[in-house]
């Protein structure tokens, strides 16, 4: 059976971007893109929004404001490229133009829950906030996993993460600090029907 995670990085404020700011804010490390290298494979889900997004960056075309792409996100954008993809839209068109994409027209957690039942390997959310919160609420989710940049994008942030979630209970799985200054965390999650009535020890 395979497993799911959803990976999120975010501002320390919950966003998932900001406006006028670089990939990774700016901040990535070698300790955290050493990490990022370490990953194991994966079957990455995504909806049709992040296909456009990403699939543009492979195709070359630039955030609003950046004149190129550093280094770090080119390798970021490269290793996508070469990773499968399952993207689940109504409004995209196949023959999907980004390699190793595949097109699910059918309901995204029907397909996700017979994707774990019949799979072994890992499937890894990227962006997809939507998405992301159909799968959980579902109670697909094997672990949720935010990596913490240390900035507040108050002004800037675009892309609120949480808004529209259930409750959820999280029990802590792993943490870690890269850098000095970015900071995972990463749980296993519970959808709660309603608040605890008692909190635990």
């Amino acid at each position: 059976m395979s497993e799911l995670l959803v990976d999120f990085i975010t501002s320390l404020d919950g966003y998932a971007s900001g406006e006028g700011w670089p990939g990774f804010w700016g901040l990535e490390g070698p300790e955290y893109l050493a990490w990022l290298g370490e990953q194991p494979e994966a079957t990455y889900l995504m909806g049709a929004n992040t296909y456009r997004l990403m699939s543009g960056f492979a195709a070359g075309e630039l955030p609003a404001g950046q004149d190129e792409f550093r280094p770090e996100e080119e390798a970021s954008v490269d290793e996508l490229t070469q990773a499968s993809k399952v993207v689940f839209s109504s409004s995209l068109e196949e023959p999907l133009t980004w390699a190793n994409s595949t097109l699910v027209r059918d309901d995204a957690v029907e397909a996700v829950r017979a994707m774990k039942s019949s799979g072994s390997g890992l499937l890894s959310t990227i962006g997809s906030l939507s998405l992301c919160r159909s799968l959980l609420r579902a109670g697909l989710v094997d672990r949720f996993r935010v990596v913490m940049f240390p900035v507040i994008t108050g002004a800037t942030g675009e892309e609120r993460i949480y808004d529209g979630y259930p409750d959820v209970a999280l029990e802590m799985i792993e943490h870690r600090t890269f850098d000095g200054r970015i900071q995972l965390v990463e749980y296993k999650p519970r959808v709660l029907e309603h608040p605890p009535l008692t909190v635990p020890a």
